[in-house]
């Protein structure tokens, strides 16, 4: 049997390094911002051919002088490519700027035929909307697991076993973040549907934890310490957990090798961080919940029950 709570300084250790260089991550190389966010323009150009994104990058970059991302869009219907460049900023571009865009194009890649589609201002209002109904669907959330979990597991000290729910909730929503910031991936909504996924995810398997010790809590009757208790119950809930997480990280990496191989980039922004957010909610469930609440529980002297 893992003796979970024996070693539960060195789980804490390891979760603290990796917020830690998520931190350290964000103050000293910033955090990127897609253009929802930003806003700016997104400018939609048809061609023939293929084309190597990051040198097109660079030189829309070089030409306007602001940092730019592009993507290849293939219509199912007629397999027609076009190329969406994302240029964020409060300001659109000016007609001139758009003109001197268009002339790099085609000086760097005359072969390809590039051809305006649409030229659109992105308002970063929406974006600032959206992240904050994003914030305030997790602090409801949050609420609602202490209270949920407060309720259902009263017999074991139903407040402390939320809170510390609550932290290994807030545990994963931060190092998601810090998966977009340390990787570089630009904060779109993407992140909002990735952390909203995963609170989900990381509840279901600290409940079901839970369940275990209030189980073993009846069979056991006062005789067996509590540490030893909550290993128990985390052991025999262990394989369920893995397995589950399991299933679904094969799902999302199948998402993300697919997206890799067509390069369909919102799919790739979603999958990566929703596959260590997976392998975050179950570690924090066993790892850092569950000891958490132990060692709560026997500072206040309540070794067993």
């Amino acid at each position: 049997m893992l003796k979970i709570y024996q070693k539960r300084h060195w789980f804490f250790a390891l979760s603290i390094l990796l917020l830690l260089i998520g931190v350290l991550t964000a103050v000293f190389a910033g955090i990127e911002l897609d253009i929802q966010f930003r806003g700016g323009s997104i400018i939609e150009y048809a061609y023939t051919g293929s084309l190597d994104l990051k040198q097109v990058e660079e030189t829309i970059a070089a030409e306007i002088g602001r940092n730019v991302t592009c993507q290849e869009v293939v219509s199912f219907g007629d397999q027609s490519t076009s190329l969406m460049i994302n240029v964020a900023g409060n300001e659109a571009l000016s007609p001139e700027m758009l003109a001197r865009l268009e002339d790099a194009l085609v000086t760097a890649f005359p072969s390809l035929g590039f051809k305006l589609n649409e030229a659109n201002l992105v308002d970063p209002f929406i974006g600032r909307e959206l992240m904050m109904n994003g914030i305030w669907a997790i602090l409801i959330t949050s609420v609602l697991v202490v209270a949920y979990v407060s309720v259902r597991f009263r017999t074991m000290s139903g407040p402390s076993a939320g809170v510390m729910a609550l932290v290994a909730l807030f545990h994963d929503v931060l190092l998601v973040f810090f998966v977009f910031v340390v990787l570089r991936i630009p904060l779109n909504e993407s992140m909002v549907a990735v952390v909203l996924s995963i609170l989900g995810y990381s509840l279901n398997d600290t409940i079901v934890i839970y369940d275990r010790i209030r189980e073993n809590e009846r069979n056991y009757k006062g005789k067996m310490p509590l540490a030893d208790l909550a290993d128990l119950s985390v052991n025999q809930s262990l394989s369920r957990s893995i397995n589950t997480t399991m299933t679904t990280v094969a799902v999302m990496a199948i998402a993300y090798i697919f997206a890799t191989a067509y390069n369909i980039q919102s799919i790739k922004e979603f999958a990566l961080p929703m596959l260590i957010g997976l392998v975050s909610g179950t570690y924090s469930s066993i790892f850092i919940a569950t000891p958490l609440w132990v060692s709560w529980k026997t500072r206040r002297g309540r070794s067993g029950y």
